[in-house]
């Protein structure tokens, strides 16, 4: 299985970059895992709703740009499905059972995703109604994604 998880804007802090790192090298030994990153686009504190969009807009036309035809697209949205660990777990054993081997998880900017990125997702998935910093939770999200393998394994780490 391929996983990759596209984000906006590049990771800065250490500490981020320590817990991706061992989580992407964990999730090796199930998937081969990617990690792209779009530029995010530059924007004053205070934006109008039509700026909004632009900046939205802009940073979709990336992500999209970095999605092929075969790919299943998992978008992460507050307004998305809330799962528990063992019914993500469920999903990602059901996508590779059904032959949808390429999995991309995508993970927006500040402003949140544009409708076409939306649009183009095959599942709307939140971990939460609460906002967190999109850097956090690409290090959750891979942290999850390796539990949701070591559950369908049967393998010890989930408690």
């Amino acid at each position: 299985m391929k996983i990759t998880v596209i984000t906006v804007g590049k990771l800065k802090e250490k500490y981020l970059k320590l817990g991706i790192a061992e989580y992407t090298k964990r999730l090796s030994a199930y998937a081969n895992v990617d990690l792209v990153e779009v530029a995010d686009e530059k924007a004053p504190e205070n934006l109008s709703e039509a700026d909004m969009d632009i900046v939205k807009q802009k940073e979709g036309e990336r992500i999209l740009a970095k999605l092929t035809p075969d790919t299943h697209v998992i978008t992460l949205e507050i307004d998305g499905k809330q799962l528990t660990s063992e019914q993500l777990a469920k999903e990602i054993d059901q996508l590779a059972t059904y032959g949808k081997s390429k999995i991309v998880f995508v993970i927006g900017g500040s402003l949140g995703l544009s409708d076409e990125v939306k649009q183009r997702s095959n599942y709307a998935l939140s971990f939460s109604k609460m906002t967190f910093p999109h850097q956090v939770m690409k290090l959750v999200l891979l942290e999850q994604v390796y539990r949701a393998f070591k559950i369908v394994r049967n393998e010890p780490y989930h408690k």
